[in-house]
């Protein structure tokens, strides 16, 4: 059962990932990978918010942790698709672009787990 769980979660995770993407390159333009930075800081956001708030206080049933963390988390973060953007920068020739770009979804999304963790900490303690 725990896997229809991830499959709902996956499914609504990529529709989510899909139109932020979408919405993103509209508004900020599609020269630089606007979306999947803040897919990737904001699903690590929300992972942690999620991961903090099961560890300290939400004894949630393991399909429902299943279908926010694997399903709707995993189909809503991409670090793939990063990986893709990266490497398509860099085959652009926009060195500090794709640099700026591999450096900032990473620490951000670090910075973004650890401020939800903390936030949460705080909030449910």
């Amino acid at each position: 059962m725990n896997y229809l769980w991830v499959a709902l979660g996956g499914a609504l995770g990529s529709v989510a990932r899909y139109a932020t993407g979408i919405y993103a390159a509209r508004w900020l333009g599609a020269a630089f990978p606007w979306g999947t930075l803040f897919i990737n800081v904001s699903g690590s956001f929300l992972i942690g918010v999620l991961a903090e708030s099961f560890a300290l206080r939400w004894d949630a049933p393991m399909s429902a942790r299943v279908f926010l963390i694997v399903g709707i988390c995993g189909g809503y973060t991409t670090f793939s698709t990063f990986s893709l953007d990266a490497v398509t920068l860099l085959n652009r020739g926009e060195l500090l672009a794709a640099c700026a770009y591999m450096v900032g979804s990473v620490v951000l999304s670090v910075l973004a787990l650890y401020a939800a963790l903390q936030l949460m900490r705080v909030w449910l303690a």
